[in-house]
């Protein structure tokens, strides 16, 4: 039966076919790095951490006419590319909240964590005080959480962006923790293409085109297990693919699986966000039968009584 202990700023979380952690210190947001453990095959995620939460975003220079010079965006790099951008509101969460407001909600089979945040400051004569929650929700029965981010803008923007780690950056050292990586909108990538440094716009970007959304957004990687065997399959599900605006998996170091959501209008006081299956599959076939059979949810609803994916039509899951 699905089990959640506290200790401290630390909360473990057990299922019959997962364990992982939320720490609501330090290095915040998501799942831990290292702690997703499948109980089936013995696999561990190798990565930053699961679903992690970062800031928000519009698609402009900030080299452009009064431009904001106390926050920064560092672009035309290797690190960030030719794709234009700049900060809305901050701080990162993940590195720079240092801790998070929690609530832990239990439920029969099911246990869940939701984690809140209020950003700080904000750019060219914005208020700041734009919120982030984030839903995370672990379930008896499945290798994969399923969890959900929702923004709530403090101001009027054109084209707001939340920029988050989907399914979450993936250490290795020559490619020695991952036998390939699979986008849904490229196709298998083996991991001798991420040997060398390459910029987010150099290979693999995606970027919306609202006359051909895809099918799927699944963006996964094939870990390698201790005794060298090729593993299961880690997967980030982005269950209603129109709201991704851009999403790169690019080589820096680490392969770093940054996502964008949203990027349309956005009034003062309006929410919009996503909703994930995140975890372990044998196969991309699973992964996108699991894709296929949420499709279309945004939210995930937690309350005492049960949880629920939104839209309703997704209720055979629900608590």
């Amino acid at each position: 039966m699905a089990s959640i202990n506290v200790s401290g700023p630390i909360i473990a979380i057990d299922t019959d076919l997962l364990s992982a952690e939320v720490h609501t210190e330090g290095y915040v947001s998501g799942v831990k790095a290292g702690t997703l453990l499948d109980k089936t095959t013995g696999a561990r995620d190798n990565s930053f951490g699961l679903d992690i939460a970062d800031f928000l975003l519009e698609p402009t220079w900030d080299d452009d006419p009064g431009a904001d010079s106390e926050h920064p965006y560092h672009g035309h790099d290797a690190v960030h590319g030719d794709l234009p951008k700049r900060y809305v509101e901050g701080p990162q969460i993940c590195t720079q909240a240092g801790s998070l407001d929690h609530q832990i909600i239990r439920g029969d089979e099911w246990v869940a964590v939701r984690q809140w945040f209020t950003w700080q400051w904000a750019t060219y004569g914005r208020e700041p005080g734009s919120r982030w929650e984030q839903t995370l929700v672990f379930i008896d029965g499945l290798r994969y959480f399923l969890c959900a981010d929702r923004i709530t803008s403090a101001n009027a923007v054109d084209e707001l962006i939340f920029r988050l780690d989907m399914p979450g950056h993936l250490k290795h050292s020559a490619g020695d923790s991952f036998e390939q990586i699979y986008l849904s909108y490229h196709g298998y990538i083996p991991s001798s293409e991420f040997i060398e440094d390459f910029p987010p716009d150099g290979r693999f970007l995606y970027e919306r085109g609202d006359a051909a959304i895809p099918e799927h957004m699944i963006r996964a990687r094939q870990v390698t297990m201790p005794d060298g065997s090729a593993g299961p399959w880690l997967a980030g599900i982005t269950l209603d693919p129109s709201v991704v605006f851009q999403a790169w998996c690019h080589q820096r170091g680490y392969v770093c699986f940054i996502e964008e959501i949203g990027g349309r209008p956005v009034k003062a006081g309006e929410s919009f966000g996503a909703a994930y299956a995140v975890g372990w599959f044998d196969d991309i076939a699973e992964a996108e039968a699991t894709s296929s059979s949420f499709r279309g949810a945004r939210e995930l609803d937690v309350r005492e009584g049960g949880w629920e994916l939104r839209p309703r039509h997704f209720g055979p899951l629900r608590g």
